[in-house]
């Protein structure tokens, strides 16, 4: 799940993939919104209400929007340089190495969560998700060749729409009928997704509300063993030529 990539991978390395990292990323979307009014991983929403706030002149709140944003960026641009760097010394294990260390991150942040003042927690834990939200997408980007995006619903709504209108052309006789199976699992990828995220959110919030900060470590031991596990297992496996 976390060693192929790109054209090595097959739908139900896909399909896992999305299903794990997209309820985490939901989760702890939900959940930072819940805690203290910001969402980590919606771009889409920070970017409008960035724009929102400067076209008011509320410098401050708009300035911790573009802070957010930025963050996000750093931590897509961070995994990226460490992708790169494991692929030149062709190490097949980066990927998980790099969830590995989301989900020790992950379980520091929810330790501060914790135990930090409520004047810094805010701050604290929406950037240090957008971060880590940056991160992990940055990885499943890279290694599914872009076929899965664990944050960006809008993106995934998307081809959902365009999956299903595919699949009503191949019924009518419109597309080619060997199209189907390709149709059927690209559609299923973007729903196994969608659901994830959605369920993780829910999950998310009422465990947040019973929880707290222990919902972000248990998120990261979670990771961090399946990372552990995927690292384990993958010691004897050779990457495939031109990977």
């Amino acid at each position: 799940m976390l060693v192929r990539e790109g054209e090595h991978r097959n739908d139900e390395m896909d399909r896992r993939l999305a299903s794990l990292l997209a309820a985490v990323a939901g989760g702890l979307n939900a959940a930072a919104f819940y805690a203290v009014g910001f969402f980590s991983a919606n771009m889409t929403g920070n970017v409008s209400a960035l724009s929102d706030h400067f076209a008011f002149a509320q410098w401050s709140a708009g300035l911790f929007y573009f802070a957010i944003v930025l963050t996000f960026i750093g931590g897509s641009a961070v995994s990226t340089l460490l992708i790169n760097a494991g692929r030149r010394r062709r190490m097949h294990r980066v990927y998980a190495y790099i969830i590995l260390a989301e989900g020790l991150l992950l379980g520091i942040l929810g330790c501060a969560d914790l135990w930090l003042l409520d004047a810094w927690r805010a701050a604290v834990m929406v950037l240090g998700l957008a971060f880590l939200m940056g991160l992990q997408n940055a990885v499943v980007t890279r290694i599914s060749g872009a076929r899965v995006r664990t944050t960006h619903v809008s993106g995934t709504a998307t081809d959902i729409g365009i999956e299903l209108a595919m699949a009503f052309d191949i019924m009518r006789g419109r597309e080619p009928r060997t199209e189907r199976g390709r149709n059927w699992n690209k559609l299923r990828l973007h729903v196994y997704t969608i659901m994830s995220f959605l369920i993780g959110g829910i999950v998310g919030v009422v465990a947040y509300r019973n929880f707290g900060g222990w919902l972000l470590v248990v998120a990261g031991v979670m990771l961090f063993v399946t990372a552990l596990a995927t690292i384990s297992q993958a010691r004897n496996f050779q990457a495939p030529a031109g990977a």
